[in-house]
């Protein structure tokens, strides 16, 4: 075998493992989508069914959404890891299930972000990713149900920094950091969606 030869097999060995890993990397990332997917449909019609049989009231959903949210935590605590992968998909379909059922999305994801930032400091996750994770996901909810994204994102980006404020000055700043641009970003959002006036 001569060198121009060996050079490439060595070539083509070489782009058959890139290929590899692509094509891996592609079936791990859809597996990632439809594991957030059930996610989001287990978590929205849990919520919608509990309300529904239920009939409860505005008020009584915070204590659904607690429940919602430590369930998803213990959930990540017993499997080791996944908290702040899963923690979007949960405030996503909180929202959507909140939706379902005609019921305040806008209060419903302030109290989502807040519990989801209160059970990350508990179990030492990282307080300020859970909180953008969470805040993605109830803006990504409205904007899907066709609620007001820019009220949502403002309500919830509070609730995460007064959950914050009580774990620490240092948890409000590492939420804080984390979630510059949120709310100016839902507006760009809203204002993009908004037919544009006419000048005469």
């Amino acid at each position: 075998m001569t060198e121009t030869s060996e050079g490439k097999e060595t070539d083509q060995t070489i782009g058959q493992a890139g290929f590899v890993v692509k094509q891996g990397v592609i079936s791990s990332l859809r597996g990632i989508n439809e594991i957030e997917a059930e996610i989001v449909s287990l978590v929205r019609n849990t919520v919608s069914n509990t309300l529904r049989a239920t009939s409860l009231v505005a008020g009584e959903t915070v204590g659904l959404t607690k429940d919602v949210i430590m369930g998803a935590i213990q959930a990540t605590e017993e499997v080791g890891t996944g908290l702040i992968l899963s923690t979007k998909s949960v405030a996503k379909g909180v929202v959507m299930g909140v939706s379902d059922v005609g019921g305040d999305i806008i209060f419903v994801s302030g109290q989502t972000v807040r519990g989801a930032v209160k059970g990350a400091a508990t179990i030492g996750a990282d307080v300020a990713m859970v909180a953008r994770r969470a805040v993605d996901g109830v803006i990504e909810a409205t904007k899907e149900v066709g609620g007001n994204a820019e009220e949502v994102a403002k309500v919830a980006v509070t609730g995460a920094i007064d959950a914050a404020s009580s774990i620490g000055n240092t948890a409000v700043k590492a939420v804080k950091d984390m979630l510059v641009g949120v709310v100016e970003g839902a507006k760009d959002i809203s204002r993009s969606a908004l037919p544009k006036e006419k000048r005469a």
